[in-house]
Parts: structure tokens; C-alpha cells; sequence
């Protein structure tokens, strides 16, 4: 007995399977997402010119933490990217278009103070975050998986956050 199903059975089949499509991002949730990735790749950008650039007391210190925030803002926004193409949308990293719809304010030139590198990166940190958490409740209404990974992020960032302003903290 045959195991070969008739050419018209195969046919169908086919068809069948092309039809089956994974759930695609829709224009606005493409954007949600593209906002996010932006503001992520300026962190990590951000985060790399001031470990370069810090000095002073603690030095040592915040020049270490600095790498974990940049590691950290690097790895969700490869997540972002990632789970964007998963849904057919389109990241887009280049510098000119990040450079252009980022949040963040502009890091400054030249040497900073650990004291003042303390405070320009909190606020960076959390300008992500409150975009993130912007485009959050649009993103859940749409596709719960895609806000998991927006929490697990807002975790990360805000972790991150309250260990590097503790540096500037008196008690």
C-alpha cells in the first residue's frame, strides 16, 4: 500500500500551510516598537561614550557599571529587533534615523565628573523607560508576548537606574 498522497491531496495541502500566517505587527505597533529600539540603541550609545569619558572619585566603580547598563541596553535592543522582524516589521538602527527619533537628550562632549555622569545617565535610563512604558498599554492591547519582553526590560533598566544613582545618594 502507497504512502504517497494523490498530487491534488499534496496541492491542498500546500495551500493550506501558506495560509497559516504568524500574527504580523501592524503599522502602529511597528512604530511602538521602532520608538523603543531607538531610544535603546541611544542608551547603549549614551552609556559607552560616558564610560569612555568619566572620571573622578568612584571612577572604577561607575566605569564598570557603566559596560553593564551598555551591555544591558545593547541586549534589549537586539530583543526589540529581534521580536520585530518575528512580526514582519522592519527595525531600523542606523545613527541618522536614531539620531533623529530618540528621546533622549544629547549626551555632552568631552570629560564628566562621576558625580555629574551619575545623574546625566539616571535620567537617560529612565527617559527610555518612560517610553517604553509609553507605547506600553498600546503594545499589550495588540500582542501580550511582545509586552512580556517590554517588562522584563523595564525591569533591567530600572535596576540598573536605582544602582547607578545610589553613587550620588547621601544619607
Amino acid at each position: 500500500m502507497s504512502t504517497t498522497m494523490p498530487m491534488s491531496k499534496q496541492r491542498t495541502t500546500r495551500r493550506d500551510e501558506a495560509a497559516v500566517r504568524n500574527f504580523q505587527a501592524s503599522p502602529q505597533l511597528a512604530a511602538d516598537l521602532q520608538r523603543v529600539l531607538a531610544d535603546l540603541i541611544e542608551l547603549h550609545l549614551q552609556g559607552k561614550q560616558a564610560h569612555w569619558n568619566v572620571v573622578g572619585q568612584n571612577f572604577r566603580d561607575l566605569h564598570l557599571q557603566l559596560d553593564e547598563l551598555v551591555d544591558a541596553a545593547r541586549e534589549a535592543g537586539d530583543t526589540i529587533a529581534e521580536r520585530m522582524r518575528a512580526l514582519d516589521a522592519v527595525p531600523d538602527g542606523r545613527s541618522d534615523t536614531v539620531a533623529a527619533t530618540t528621546s533622549l537628550a544629547q549626551f555632552p562632549a568631552g570629560e564628566q565628573s562621576t558625580a555629574e555622569v551619575v545623574d546625566l545617565i539616571t535620567v537617560r535610563i529612565y527617559t527610555a523607560v518612560d517610553t517604553i512604558r509609553a507605547v506600553h498599554d498600546a503594545v499589550d492591547a495588540v500582542d501580550p508576548s511582545t509586552t512580556d519582553l517590554l517588562h522584563a526590560i523595564i525591569d533591567t533598566l530600572e535596576k540598573l537606574a536605582w544602582m547607578v544613582k545610589a553613587e550620588n545618594r547621601k544619607i
